[in-house]
Protein backbone atom coordinates (compact mmCIF):
# COMPACT_ATOMS: atom_id res chain seq x y z
CA UNK A 1 0.00 0.00 0.00
CA UNK A 2 1.44 3.31 -0.99
CA UNK A 3 1.85 5.98 1.71
CA UNK A 4 -0.61 8.20 0.31
CA UNK A 5 -3.27 5.13 0.48
CA UNK A 6 -1.96 4.92 4.29
CA UNK A 7 -2.37 8.15 4.97
CA UNK A 8 -6.43 8.55 3.54
CA UNK A 9 -6.77 4.94 5.38
CA UNK A 10 -5.79 6.90 8.95
CA UNK A 11 -7.48 9.63 8.05
CA UNK A 12 -10.92 8.11 7.62
CA UNK A 13 -10.76 5.51 10.38
CA UNK A 14 -8.61 6.98 13.40
CA UNK A 15 -7.82 10.58 13.63
CA UNK A 16 -10.04 12.87 15.43
CA UNK A 17 -12.98 14.27 13.73
CA UNK A 18 -13.92 17.57 11.89
CA UNK A 19 -14.95 19.20 15.01
CA UNK A 20 -11.20 20.14 15.63
CA UNK A 21 -10.36 22.09 12.98
CA UNK A 22 -6.70 23.93 12.81
CA UNK A 23 -6.81 27.80 12.41
CA UNK A 24 -3.92 29.46 11.02
CA UNK A 25 -3.03 32.11 9.00
CA UNK A 26 -0.35 30.74 6.79
CA UNK A 27 0.81 27.09 6.38
CA UNK A 28 3.06 27.80 3.33
CA UNK A 29 6.06 25.23 2.97
CA UNK A 30 6.52 23.75 6.17
CA UNK A 31 7.48 20.51 6.90
CA UNK A 32 7.07 20.34 10.34
CA UNK A 33 4.35 20.97 13.44
CA UNK A 34 4.98 21.31 17.19
CA UNK A 35 2.19 20.46 18.84
CA UNK A 36 1.41 21.78 22.64
CA UNK A 37 -1.64 21.14 24.54
CA UNK A 38 -2.95 23.39 26.72
CA UNK A 39 -5.44 23.35 29.44
CA UNK A 40 -5.82 26.12 31.72
CA UNK A 41 -1.93 27.19 30.73
CA UNK A 42 -2.85 31.34 30.33
CA UNK A 43 0.02 32.02 33.14
CA UNK A 44 2.62 29.70 31.15
CA UNK A 45 2.12 28.84 27.35
CA UNK A 46 3.18 32.33 25.96
CA UNK A 47 6.75 31.97 27.74
CA UNK A 48 7.03 28.58 25.65
CA UNK A 49 5.72 30.12 22.36
CA UNK A 50 8.44 33.24 23.56
CA UNK A 51 10.61 30.55 23.47
CA UNK A 52 9.91 28.86 20.65
CA UNK A 53 10.26 32.20 18.62
CA UNK A 54 14.20 32.80 20.01
CA UNK A 55 15.05 29.70 17.31
CA UNK A 56 16.48 30.88 13.62
CA UNK A 57 13.99 32.15 10.65
CA UNK A 58 14.78 29.48 8.64
CA UNK A 59 13.62 26.69 11.05
CA UNK A 60 10.24 29.09 12.27
CA UNK A 61 9.62 29.38 8.32
CA UNK A 62 8.84 25.78 8.11
CA UNK A 63 7.47 24.52 11.04
CA UNK A 64 3.84 25.48 11.83
CA UNK A 65 3.39 25.39 15.83
CA UNK A 66 0.08 24.47 16.90
CA UNK A 67 -1.90 24.87 20.41
CA UNK A 68 -4.35 22.93 21.14
CA UNK A 69 -6.47 24.29 23.67
CA UNK A 70 -9.02 21.97 25.90
CA UNK A 71 -10.80 20.72 28.62
CA UNK A 72 -13.71 18.47 29.33
CA UNK A 73 -17.13 19.08 29.43
CA UNK A 74 -17.76 19.71 33.37
CA UNK A 75 -14.10 21.71 34.02
CA UNK A 76 -14.08 23.95 36.72
CA UNK A 77 -15.22 27.51 35.90
CA UNK A 78 -11.86 29.10 36.50
CA UNK A 79 -10.17 26.61 34.70
CA UNK A 80 -12.43 27.60 31.53
CA UNK A 81 -12.16 30.89 31.72
CA UNK A 82 -8.22 30.75 31.38
CA UNK A 83 -8.35 28.94 28.65
CA UNK A 84 -10.34 31.29 26.62
CA UNK A 85 -8.46 33.99 27.44
CA UNK A 86 -5.55 32.14 26.43
CA UNK A 87 -7.71 31.42 22.95
CA UNK A 88 -8.21 35.44 22.42
CA UNK A 89 -4.29 36.07 22.88
CA UNK A 90 -3.32 32.90 20.27
CA UNK A 91 -6.52 34.19 17.70
CA UNK A 92 -4.74 37.71 18.06
CA UNK A 93 -1.58 36.43 17.49
CA UNK A 94 -2.51 34.14 14.61
CA UNK A 95 -4.56 36.94 12.45
CA UNK A 96 -1.22 39.32 13.56
CA UNK A 97 -3.07 41.59 15.28
CA UNK A 98 -2.63 43.55 18.82
CA UNK A 99 -2.82 41.61 21.56
CA UNK A 100 -3.72 43.16 24.94
CA UNK A 101 -2.62 42.13 28.15
CA UNK A 102 -3.65 43.39 31.26
CA UNK A 103 -1.81 46.42 32.69
CA UNK A 104 -0.62 43.97 36.33
CA UNK A 105 0.45 41.24 33.79
CA UNK A 106 4.00 42.88 32.33
CA UNK A 107 5.73 39.49 31.83
CA UNK A 108 2.94 38.31 29.55
CA UNK A 109 2.93 41.58 27.03
CA UNK A 110 6.51 40.78 26.93
CA UNK A 111 6.23 37.48 25.53
CA UNK A 112 3.17 37.99 23.78
CA UNK A 113 5.01 41.17 21.64
CA UNK A 114 8.20 38.99 21.51
CA UNK A 115 6.06 35.52 19.60
CA UNK A 116 4.51 38.76 17.48
CA UNK A 117 7.81 40.34 16.21
CA UNK A 118 9.11 36.87 15.56
CA UNK A 119 8.91 34.58 12.48
CA UNK A 120 7.10 32.24 14.54
CA UNK A 121 3.98 30.55 12.57
CA UNK A 122 1.07 29.87 14.90
CA UNK A 123 -2.12 27.34 14.62
CA UNK A 124 -4.58 26.57 16.86
CA UNK A 125 -7.38 24.09 17.34
CA UNK A 126 -10.07 25.30 19.58
CA UNK A 127 -11.02 21.92 22.37
CA UNK A 128 -12.66 23.62 24.53
CA UNK A 129 -15.09 25.97 23.42
CA UNK A 130 -19.00 24.97 23.42
CA UNK A 131 -19.66 22.22 21.32
CA UNK A 132 -15.67 21.48 20.89
CA UNK A 133 -14.69 20.27 24.21
CA UNK A 134 -13.24 16.76 24.78
CA UNK A 135 -15.91 14.25 25.93
CA UNK A 136 -15.29 12.79 29.44
CA UNK A 137 -14.81 9.24 28.04
CA UNK A 138 -11.81 10.72 26.06
CA UNK A 139 -9.42 11.33 28.58
CA UNK A 140 -7.16 14.39 29.04
CA UNK A 141 -4.04 15.05 27.64
CA UNK A 142 -3.51 11.84 25.12
CA UNK A 143 -6.48 12.93 23.31
CA UNK A 144 -5.15 16.84 23.31
CA UNK A 145 -2.35 15.59 21.44
CA UNK A 146 -4.06 13.38 19.03
CA UNK A 147 -6.33 16.01 18.19
CA UNK A 148 -2.84 18.25 17.32
CA UNK A 149 -0.86 15.70 15.79
CA UNK A 150 -3.80 14.48 13.66
CA UNK A 151 -4.18 18.23 12.77
CA UNK A 152 -0.51 18.20 11.67
CA UNK A 153 -0.47 14.92 9.68
CA UNK A 154 -3.33 16.90 7.45
CA UNK A 155 -0.82 20.19 7.06
CA UNK A 156 1.96 18.32 5.97
CA UNK A 157 0.48 15.64 3.85
CA UNK A 158 1.89 17.39 0.68
CA UNK A 159 5.20 18.52 2.36
CA UNK A 160 8.29 16.92 0.78
CA UNK A 161 11.12 14.58 2.47
CA UNK A 162 10.94 14.06 6.20
CA UNK A 163 7.80 15.43 8.08
CA UNK A 164 8.18 15.69 11.74
CA UNK A 165 6.01 15.91 14.60
CA UNK A 166 7.19 17.39 17.87
CA UNK A 167 5.61 16.94 21.10
CA UNK A 168 5.77 19.62 23.56
CA UNK A 169 3.99 20.61 26.70
CA UNK A 170 2.73 24.73 27.79
CA UNK A 171 5.09 24.31 30.33
CA UNK A 172 8.15 24.00 28.71
CA UNK A 173 11.19 25.77 27.56
CA UNK A 174 13.22 25.08 24.69
CA UNK A 175 16.47 26.48 23.73
CA UNK A 176 17.22 28.77 20.25
CA UNK A 177 18.34 25.80 18.49
CA UNK A 178 15.56 23.05 18.87
CA UNK A 179 14.43 22.96 16.17
CA UNK A 180 17.23 22.88 14.02
CA UNK A 181 19.03 20.52 16.47
CA UNK A 182 16.04 17.35 16.44
CA UNK A 183 16.01 18.11 12.82
CA UNK A 184 19.45 17.67 12.16
CA UNK A 185 19.42 14.36 14.05
CA UNK A 186 16.68 12.63 11.91
CA UNK A 187 18.34 13.87 8.84
CA UNK A 188 21.72 12.50 9.85
CA UNK A 189 20.97 9.29 12.06
CA UNK A 190 17.96 8.18 9.74
CA UNK A 191 15.71 8.33 13.11
CA UNK A 192 12.03 7.73 13.10
CA UNK A 193 11.27 8.58 16.93
CA UNK A 194 13.49 10.74 19.26
CA UNK A 195 13.36 11.70 22.40
CA UNK A 196 15.08 14.99 23.43
CA UNK A 197 17.38 15.24 26.19
CA UNK A 198 15.39 17.60 29.15
CA UNK A 199 16.17 19.13 32.86
CA UNK A 200 13.48 20.33 35.04
CA UNK A 201 13.36 23.98 35.62
CA UNK A 202 14.50 24.12 39.56
CA UNK A 203 12.06 26.39 41.15
CA UNK A 204 13.33 28.91 44.09
CA UNK A 205 11.99 27.46 47.24
CA UNK A 206 14.13 24.77 49.05
CA UNK A 207 11.31 22.53 49.33
CA UNK A 208 10.21 22.66 45.54
CA UNK A 209 13.74 22.13 44.45
CA UNK A 210 14.27 19.28 46.52
CA UNK A 211 11.12 17.39 45.70
CA UNK A 212 11.89 17.73 41.68
CA UNK A 213 15.61 16.83 42.34
CA UNK A 214 14.67 13.00 44.01
CA UNK A 215 11.89 12.92 41.15
CA UNK A 216 14.28 13.53 38.25
CA UNK A 217 16.56 11.08 39.84
CA UNK A 218 14.20 8.49 40.24
CA UNK A 219 12.92 8.91 36.18
CA UNK A 220 16.72 8.73 35.28
CA UNK A 221 17.07 5.79 37.40
CA UNK A 222 14.70 3.86 35.75
CA UNK A 223 16.35 4.45 32.39
CA UNK A 224 19.80 3.71 33.75
CA UNK A 225 18.17 0.23 34.75
CA UNK A 226 16.54 -0.41 31.87
CA UNK A 227 20.02 0.71 30.06
CA UNK A 228 21.56 -2.16 32.76
CA UNK A 229 19.19 -4.59 31.74
CA UNK A 230 20.17 -3.54 27.78
CA UNK A 231 16.49 -3.15 27.39
CA UNK A 232 15.20 -2.07 23.63
CA UNK A 233 13.02 0.21 25.90
CA UNK A 234 15.89 2.14 27.87
CA UNK A 235 14.24 5.80 26.85
CA UNK A 236 12.31 8.31 28.87
CA UNK A 237 8.64 8.78 28.33
CA UNK A 238 7.39 12.53 29.14
CA UNK A 239 5.20 14.49 26.36
CA UNK A 240 7.49 17.06 26.03
CA UNK A 241 10.27 15.20 24.61
CA UNK A 242 8.95 13.44 21.73
CA UNK A 243 9.73 13.65 18.13
CA UNK A 244 8.86 11.48 15.62
CA UNK A 245 8.56 11.09 11.34
CA UNK A 246 4.95 11.10 10.18
CA UNK A 247 5.23 8.52 8.32
CA UNK A 248 6.10 6.54 12.11
CA UNK A 249 2.79 8.23 13.28
CA UNK A 250 0.96 6.54 10.82
CA UNK A 251 2.70 2.76 11.20
CA UNK A 252 1.53 3.06 14.54
CA UNK A 253 -2.31 4.55 13.99
CA UNK A 254 -1.44 7.93 15.99
CA UNK A 255 -1.27 8.90 19.41
CA UNK A 256 -3.57 7.11 22.08
CA UNK A 257 -6.15 9.20 23.62
CA UNK A 258 -5.23 8.34 28.08
CA UNK A 259 -5.89 10.88 29.92
CA UNK A 260 -2.35 9.82 31.86
CA UNK A 261 0.56 8.16 30.42
CA UNK A 262 -0.17 8.46 27.15
CA UNK A 263 3.71 9.32 26.12
CA UNK A 264 4.95 5.94 27.66
CA UNK A 265 2.23 3.92 25.32
CA UNK A 266 2.41 6.07 22.56
CA UNK A 267 6.33 5.51 22.85
CA UNK A 268 5.82 1.74 23.46
CA UNK A 269 4.04 1.18 20.29
CA UNK A 270 7.03 3.63 18.56
CA UNK A 271 9.48 1.35 19.60
CA UNK A 272 8.38 -1.79 18.09
CA UNK A 273 9.16 -0.36 14.53
CA UNK A 274 12.50 1.38 15.15
CA UNK A 275 14.68 2.16 17.70
CA UNK A 276 13.94 5.61 19.75
CA UNK A 277 17.10 7.63 19.61
CA UNK A 278 18.56 9.97 22.25
CA UNK A 279 18.85 13.18 20.93
CA UNK A 280 21.23 15.01 23.16
CA UNK A 281 22.34 17.85 21.07
CA UNK A 282 19.60 20.26 22.55
CA UNK A 283 17.92 20.26 25.71
CA UNK A 284 14.19 21.37 26.71
CA UNK A 285 13.15 21.98 30.70
CA UNK A 286 9.92 20.90 31.50
CA UNK A 287 8.40 23.01 34.98
CA UNK A 288 8.78 21.18 37.80
CA UNK A 289 5.27 22.95 39.48
CA UNK A 290 3.16 20.50 41.30
CA UNK A 291 -0.39 19.28 39.86
CA UNK A 292 -3.62 17.23 40.33
CA UNK A 293 -4.82 16.93 36.95
CA UNK A 294 -3.31 13.22 36.58
CA UNK A 295 -3.01 10.61 39.19
CA UNK A 296 0.91 10.13 38.45
CA UNK A 297 3.27 11.30 36.77
CA UNK A 298 6.14 14.55 37.53
CA UNK A 299 3.08 17.19 38.79
CA UNK A 300 1.52 14.50 40.82
CA UNK A 301 4.74 13.49 42.45
CA UNK A 302 5.57 16.73 43.14
CA UNK A 303 2.50 17.47 45.00
CA UNK A 304 2.71 14.58 47.02
CA UNK A 305 6.26 15.09 48.38
CA UNK A 306 5.47 18.56 49.05
CA UNK A 307 2.26 18.16 50.87
CA UNK A 308 4.32 15.66 53.36
CA UNK A 309 1.96 11.93 51.52
CA UNK A 310 5.63 11.45 50.26
CA UNK A 311 8.19 11.92 52.20
CA UNK A 312 10.55 9.62 51.17
CA UNK A 313 10.24 8.29 47.61
CA UNK A 314 11.10 4.84 47.25
CA UNK A 315 13.67 3.58 44.47
CA UNK A 316 13.25 0.21 42.89
CA UNK A 317 15.73 -2.07 44.41
CA UNK A 318 19.05 -2.99 42.08
CA UNK A 319 18.35 -6.40 42.25
CA UNK A 320 14.89 -6.63 39.85
CA UNK A 321 16.96 -5.18 37.04
CA UNK A 322 19.63 -7.57 37.15
CA UNK A 323 16.70 -10.18 36.85
CA UNK A 324 15.22 -8.65 33.77
CA UNK A 325 18.82 -8.22 32.04
CA UNK A 326 19.18 -11.73 32.62
CA UNK A 327 15.79 -12.71 31.36
CA UNK A 328 16.71 -10.40 28.29
CA UNK A 329 19.69 -12.50 27.94
CA UNK A 330 17.90 -15.70 28.13
CA UNK A 331 15.02 -14.25 25.95
CA UNK A 332 17.81 -13.65 23.40
CA UNK A 333 19.01 -17.41 23.19
CA UNK A 334 15.64 -19.08 23.43
CA UNK A 335 15.51 -19.42 20.20
CA UNK A 336 16.68 -23.01 19.59
CA UNK A 337 14.97 -24.16 23.61
CA UNK A 338 11.53 -25.49 23.85
CA UNK A 339 8.91 -23.40 25.91
CA UNK A 340 9.28 -25.78 28.73
CA UNK A 341 13.19 -24.95 28.71
CA UNK A 342 13.07 -21.81 28.83
CA UNK A 343 10.37 -21.72 31.70
CA UNK A 344 13.04 -24.05 33.10
CA UNK A 345 15.99 -22.16 32.77
CA UNK A 346 13.95 -18.64 34.10
CA UNK A 347 13.31 -20.47 36.78
CA UNK A 348 16.73 -20.62 37.99
CA UNK A 349 17.30 -17.36 37.43
CA UNK A 350 13.96 -16.81 39.86
CA UNK A 351 11.56 -18.48 40.65
CA UNK A 352 8.89 -15.43 40.73
CA UNK A 353 10.03 -14.73 37.38
CA UNK A 354 9.01 -18.14 35.88
CA UNK A 355 5.84 -17.28 38.26
CA UNK A 356 5.34 -14.02 36.50
CA UNK A 357 6.14 -15.56 32.71
CA UNK A 358 3.31 -18.22 33.44
CA UNK A 359 0.69 -15.32 34.64
CA UNK A 360 1.15 -13.82 31.69
CA UNK A 361 0.52 -16.29 28.86
CA UNK A 362 4.40 -17.21 28.37
CA UNK A 363 3.10 -20.91 27.72
CA UNK A 364 0.24 -19.98 25.11
CA UNK A 365 2.49 -16.94 23.40
CA UNK A 366 6.13 -18.55 22.96
CA UNK A 367 5.22 -21.26 20.98
CA UNK A 368 2.28 -19.49 18.30
CA UNK A 369 5.72 -16.50 17.89
CA UNK A 370 7.99 -19.74 17.18
CA UNK A 371 5.92 -21.09 14.75
CA UNK A 372 5.03 -18.31 13.00
CA UNK A 373 8.65 -17.49 12.28
CA UNK A 374 11.57 -18.74 10.54
CA UNK A 375 14.82 -17.11 11.60
CA UNK A 376 16.52 -16.11 14.90
CA UNK A 377 16.21 -12.54 14.51
CA UNK A 378 12.58 -12.24 13.57
CA UNK A 379 11.41 -14.82 16.84
CA UNK A 380 13.94 -12.44 18.92
CA UNK A 381 12.02 -9.36 17.31
CA UNK A 382 8.59 -10.22 17.81
CA UNK A 383 9.09 -11.69 21.77
CA UNK A 384 10.44 -7.99 22.09
CA UNK A 385 6.79 -6.85 20.88
CA UNK A 386 5.37 -9.28 23.54
CA UNK A 387 7.76 -8.12 26.04
CA UNK A 388 7.82 -4.54 25.48
CA UNK A 389 8.33 -1.79 28.09
CA UNK A 390 4.36 -2.10 29.37
CA UNK A 391 5.77 -5.88 30.71
CA UNK A 392 8.96 -4.87 32.00
CA UNK A 393 7.40 -2.33 34.16
CA UNK A 394 4.66 -5.37 35.43
CA UNK A 395 7.75 -7.95 35.53
CA UNK A 396 9.64 -4.63 38.13
CA UNK A 397 6.56 -4.29 39.91
CA UNK A 398 5.93 -8.33 40.19
CA UNK A 399 9.44 -8.37 42.10
CA UNK A 400 9.02 -5.23 43.93
CA UNK A 401 6.27 -7.10 45.52
CA UNK A 402 7.06 -10.58 46.15
CA UNK A 403 11.07 -10.76 46.33
CA UNK A 404 12.99 -7.58 46.28
CA UNK A 405 11.07 -4.25 48.39
CA UNK A 406 12.45 -0.86 47.33
CA UNK A 407 14.66 1.28 48.60
CA UNK A 408 16.50 3.92 49.81
CA UNK A 409 17.20 6.18 46.67
CA UNK A 410 21.02 7.13 46.83
CA UNK A 411 21.81 4.04 48.38
CA UNK A 412 19.87 2.21 44.73
CA UNK A 413 21.50 4.72 42.50
CA UNK A 414 25.14 4.38 43.86
CA UNK A 415 24.62 0.52 43.73
CA UNK A 416 23.25 0.18 40.01
CA UNK A 417 26.17 2.57 38.78
CA UNK A 418 28.87 0.26 40.46
CA UNK A 419 27.40 -2.57 38.70
CA UNK A 420 27.29 -0.80 35.34
CA UNK A 421 30.90 0.53 35.75
CA UNK A 422 32.42 -2.84 36.92
CA UNK A 423 31.04 -3.91 33.78
CA UNK A 424 32.01 -0.89 31.52
CA UNK A 425 35.54 -0.33 33.69
CA UNK A 426 34.78 3.42 34.19
CA UNK A 427 34.12 5.47 37.12
CA UNK A 428 30.90 6.51 39.31
CA UNK A 429 29.97 9.81 40.45
CA UNK A 430 32.28 11.44 43.34
CA UNK A 431 31.55 12.52 46.55
CA UNK A 432 28.66 11.54 49.23
CA UNK A 433 24.60 12.37 49.38
CA UNK A 434 24.97 15.83 47.22
CA UNK A 435 21.44 14.89 45.27
CA UNK A 436 22.16 18.23 42.94
CA UNK A 437 25.81 16.63 41.77
CA UNK A 438 23.98 12.89 41.18
CA UNK A 439 21.71 14.53 39.17
CA UNK A 440 24.10 16.34 37.55
CA UNK A 441 25.85 13.28 36.78
CA UNK A 442 22.86 10.81 35.46
CA UNK A 443 21.67 13.57 33.26
CA UNK A 444 24.84 12.61 31.63
CA UNK A 445 24.27 9.22 31.37
CA UNK A 446 20.74 9.20 30.76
Amino acid sequence: MKKASLLDDYLSRFATGPAWTLQTGSSGDADQAVVIPAYAEKNHLFDTLASLAENDAASLERTMVICVVNHKSGAPVEDRENNFQTLEHLRALVDRKPVHAAKDEKPRRFCLQKIADSSLRLGLVDACSPGREISGKDGGVGMARKIGMDAALRLLRTAGGPRLLFSLDADTLVQPHYLSAVRQTFSSRHAQTGVIAYAHQLPPDPAGQAAIVRYEIYLRYWVLGLQYAASPYAFHSIGSTMATTTDAYLAVRGMNRRAAGEDFYFLNKLAKIGPVRRISETTVYPSARASRRVPFGTGAAVGKMLSGAEKALRFYDPRVFTTLRQWLCLLAQSYPETCAGILERARAIDPELAAFLLSRGFLQIQPKIRRMVRDEKTYVKQLHGWFDGFEALKLINHLSQTRYPRTDSVRAVKSLLKKMDADAGTAGPEGGENLIDLLAFLRSRT
